[in-house]
């Protein structure tokens, strides 16, 4: 079953897994859910602080278990692409730690995406483990926070590879 207005609207809990609609477009809904993302942080980041943006972060990562776990059993697939909150807090945690700009945010766009989609290890074992029964919705979000992690690893290379290539 795809998600629809209507099912978007029967539950909060959809509402929030589905990143408010950005996940409803058939085609690529991941990368839809992190441009959202990305678009959310640049009207949020001005009016947070860092302790603000930890308690998004962790409430929403809290709420985003909750949600996914209704919206997947409701959908009759515990991760299905249109479910994008897990994307929006991944890419809000990645964001957050990026020099400000354009550049910087779009190249921490494309190295998510990467590593969101590729799913290296150990990604794919986690979602193996934690995308049943109760945990569906913990295993949905934190395969986004580990595919954030490498993200985080690898653009801390870049910005010290740059600065470096700028001395």
């Amino acid at each position: 079953m795809n998600p629809t207005f209507r099912f978007l609207f029967s539950h909060p809990a959809h509402l929030l897994a589905i990143g408010f609609g950005s996940g409803l477009p058939r085609w690529a809904p991941g990368t839809f859910g992190t441009l959202f993302g990305w678009a959310t942080f640049v009207l949020m980041a001005p009016r947070l602080t860092s302790v603000g943006w930890a308690i998004v972060l962790v409430v929403g990562f809290a709420i985003g278990c909750w949600a996914c776990t209704k919206t997947g059993r409701d959908l009759g697939v515990a991760d299905h692409g249109g479910m994008v909150w897990d994307e929006i807090i991944a890419i809000w945690l990645v964001l957050l730690f990026v020099p400000w700009g354009w550049l910087w945010q779009a190249v921490a766009f494309g190295v998510f995406r990467f590593f969101d989609i590729v799913k290296p290890p150990p990604i794919r074992r986690f979602e193996r483990r934690f995308k049943s029964g109760g945990w569906a919705g913990f295993g949905v979000m934190g395969d986004d926070l580990i595919a954030a992690f490498y993200s985080l690893l690898t653009l801390a290379v870049a910005v010290r590879a740059v600065d470096w290539i700028h001395r």
